[in-house]
């Protein structure tokens, strides 16, 4: 499981966006985002760099926790 903080999300499309950039990189991870406090989870046996790269391929920082 990596967690993501995602501070520059701020709409519904956004949220899609980037659920859109995660699953292009890996199709079978499973991914749940939390608008309110820019939270991105993601479940998958893929390396996090992946998804680092593909949020920002999409437009958004994504900062990897912990």
């Amino acid at each position: 499981m990596y967690d993501f903080k995602v501070s520059d999300m701020t709409c519904g499309h956004c949220v899609a966006t980037v659920e859109k950039a995660v699953k292009s990189a890996d199709g079978s991870a499973r991914v749940r985002v939390d608008l309110g406090t820019h939270a991105v989870k993601i479940e998958s046996q893929k390396p996090a760099a992946i998804f680092t790269k593909a949020m920002q391929e999409a437009g958004y920082t994504g900062e990897l926790l912990g």
